[in-house]
C-alpha cells in the first residue's frame, strides 16, 4: 500500500475521533505499554532530506512563531574525515557526504519537561498522549528548559510562554490535518502515524527499516526516529 494511500487513511480517522484517549499522567515513571492507545510518532529519513528547509518554514508559519525561533532546525552534518580524500571526488573538502539531522522536541514518553514542571503547563494533552503547553499556567521559569536533554524547548518572546514541537496539535492535528513539516516535504523525508497501530504506514516502515534515537541511554525513549544515512556497496 502506497504512503500517500495510508496518510488518506490517517487522515479518515483522525476526522472520527479516533485521538480519544485516556489521560497518560505526568509521571517520571515508565509508562506501561497498551496496544489500544495510539502511540503518536514522527520519523526523519536521513537518505531523503536535502536540507530546503520547507519544513522549518511550513511550521514557523503555521504556529505564527516570532522571527528568529524555530521548533525545529536542520543541522548540517559530514560523514567526511577532515584532511582525508573523498572517495567520491577526491578532494579533502567537498559537500559528497553532506547530510542532514532534524533538532526539535523528541516528544519523550519519558519527558523530563513534563515531570519537572512545577504548574502543569507542560504536559500530556489527554486525547493524544502528546507533550504540549497549557499558556495559561506556564510562569515562565524555565524548569523545563533546562530539564530536557535536547535543547529543543524555549520562550516564545510573544506569549512569554515555554515553546516546543507537539506536532501542530493544536493548529493541524485538531483540524484532522498532518504536522505542517511533514505536509510541506516534498522528499518524503519526514513520516507521522500512529506505532501502535499495526496497519499505519509509520509502523511498517519501522517493522522494516533500521531506526536510531537520539540520547537513548538517558531513558526518555523518544519518539521522534532517525534513519540514517545508508552508504552505496556497504
Amino acid at each position: 500500500m502506497s504512503e500517500n494511500l495510508e496518510r488518506r487513511r490517517f487522515l479518515k480517522c483522525l476526522g472520527a475521533s479516533s485521538l480519544i484517549i485516556a489521560p497518560l499522567g505526568c509521571s517520571s515513571v515508565k509508562e506501561e505499554e497498551s496496544s489500544n492507545k495510539p502511540h503518536y510518532v514522527m520519523v526523519f529519513d536521513q537518505n531523503k532530506c536535502i536540507g530546503c528547509g520547507d519544513c522549518k518554514d511550513a511550521c514557523n508559519k503555521t504556529n505564527n512563531l516570532p522571527e528568529g525561533k524555530s521548533r525545529l532546525l536542520l543541522e548540517q552534518q559530514s560523514g567526511g574525515v577532515a584532511g582525508e580524500i573523498c572517495p567520491h571526488c577526491g578532494k579533502t573538502e567537498c559537500d559528497c557526504e553532506r547530510k542532514y539531522v532534524r533538532v526539535s522536541c523528541q516528544q519523550c514518553k519519558n519527558a523530563p519537561c513534563v515531570t519537572v514542571c512545577p504548574t502543569g503547563a507542560a504536559h500530556r494533552d489527554e486525547k493524544t498522549g502528546i507533550v504540549t503547553m497549557d499558556a495559561s499556567k506556564c510562569a515562565g521559569c524555565k524548569y523545563c528548559i533546562g530539564a530536557c536533554p535536547y535543547d529543543a524547548r524555549f520562550i516564545n518572546k510573544e506569549t512569554d510562554v515555554a515553546d516546543n514541537c507537539d506536532f501542530c496539535l493544536n493548529t493541524k492535528l485538531s483540524k484532522g490535518e498532518l504536522p505542517a513539516c511533514v505536509e510541506s516535504c516534498r522528499h518524503d523525508a519526514l513520516i507521522f502515524g500512529d506505532a501502535n497501530d499495526p496497519t499505519s504506514y509509520v509502523s511498517k516502515l519501522l517493522r522494516v527499516k533500521d531506526s536510531v534515537r537520539m540520547k537513548p541511554g538517558f531513558g526518555t525513549e523518544p519518539s521522534l526516529r532517525y534513519i540514517p544515512i545508508v552508504k552505496v556497496g556497504v
